[in-house]
């Protein structure tokens, strides 16, 4: 008998008995291939499954643009989803842990390609995941144009896997952020998180275990959900309203994507030196889930603030001219707004605190 006729893996292995399945790989491509075709835009209107994910920037609409990247996970929530099993939320988590990265330069995203890697591919569990990263780009009006599934034995446990995002965006040369003329006195605005978001998920894990409660038992903090439900509520994708903002008035100067770190660390990253925030914690509207888990974990209230977002997923800083444009223009897309404090001359000290945390 001949290599050519020989039967498949007879005397032999094969990349199936190594635990690599390519059937169930091309099952899940299939699958998915509507899902992608729904993150459509003008640029890109291609199909997966070819070497690489093609965009036509020109198509885009742009004169003197300015490409704009940014990569990020989902970090360990996806234990939580992966315990709880519930995966068709973190895909949304994914897209807007990169592309709230690209608005706050005053990008808008093109396209996004995610990367999928487990130890045993379940097509069910691949599909559900992507649905989410389908429903992220359209909310962000990207295209998801390509991503990367690894099925790798013996590199994950049995139903581990994880997820890392690429998102490209443009903006205008002239219309980059953050501005060179941020100034004292100059607003801090704060847009409202949907939750814990996607940092601090390893103290959150510690603290529902001290709490002995399950992913499927009620949400002290939350009733009609469970606990993995409310945990897993996804990141808010900021792009549209925030678009639609800075082409609606000249008044935005800087953005910042509260995320890990919290206001300490992400604040100052968009600031000139000599100056800092001056934030007024008792106007943050603090979402019952911080209060439960600062009061379950015995949290301090700086390590919250340096932990999580607290109920502000997004900071804006604005001319004090423009503020009101600036909020009209946000509560038209359905932003719920709050002024949170002023720009102040300091040489150290990125954030100052003004009051306590309502917790």
């Amino acid at each position: 008998m001949t290599m050519e006729n020989k039967p498949a893996g007879q005397n032999g292995l094969t990349y199936a008995q190594a635990g690599v399945d390519i059937d169930a790989g091309n099952l899940m491509v299939e699958k998915i291939k509507p899902l992608v075709r729904s993150t459509r835009r003008p640029g890109a209107d291609g199909e997966i499954g070819g070497f690489g994910g093609l965009f036509d920037l020109k198509a885009a609409g742009f004169k003197d643009p300015v490409l704009v990247a940014a990569n990020d996970g989902v970090g360990t929530k996806l234990k939580i989803a992966i315990d709880a099993d519930i995966h068709d939320t973190v895909g949304i988590d994914l897209v807007a842990m990169c592309v709230n990265d690209l608005v706050v330069q005053g990008a808008e995203p093109l396209f996004f390609l995610d990367y999928y890697a487990t130890g045993k591919l379940s097509p069910d569990q691949g599909v559900a995941i992507v649905s989410g990263i389908a429903e992220g780009c359209r909310q962000a009006g990207c295209a998801l144009i390509g991503g990367e599934t690894a099925e790798m034995p013996g590199m994950y446990r049995d139903g581990d896997y994880d997820l890392a995002g690429f998102a490209v965006g443009a903006a205008e040369r002239d219309r980059l952020l953050p501005r060179g003329d941020i100034a004292e006195g100059d607003i801090i605005l704060g847009l409202a998180s949907s939750g814990v978001h996607s940092n601090g998920f390893s103290l959150v894990r510690r603290i529902v275990e001290l709490s002995g409660l399950g992913w499927k038992s009620q949400a002290p903090f939350q009733p009609g959900a469970t606990l993995g439900e409310a945990l897993l509520t996804p990141t808010r994708i900021y792009v549209k309203p925030l678009l639609a903002a800075i082409r609606a008035c000249d008044g935005i100067k800087a953005l910042a994507h509260i995320t890990g770190g919290g206001f300490p660390d992400n604040i100052p990253r968009v600031l000139p030196k000599g100056l800092a925030a001056e934030i007024d914690l008792p106007a943050i509207a603090v979402p019952p889930v911080f209060s439960w888990l600062a009061k379950t974990g015995n949290v301090e209230p700086n390590e919250m603030l340096r932990t999580f977002n607290c109920g502000i997923g997004m900071i804006a800083v604005v001319n004090p001219a423009k503020v009101d444009e600036v909020i009209a223009a946000l509560a038209a897309e359905g932003e719920k707004v709050v002024t949170l404090g002023r720009m102040t001359r300091r040489e150290k000290d990125g954030v100052i605190y003004k009051g306590q945390l309502a917790l």
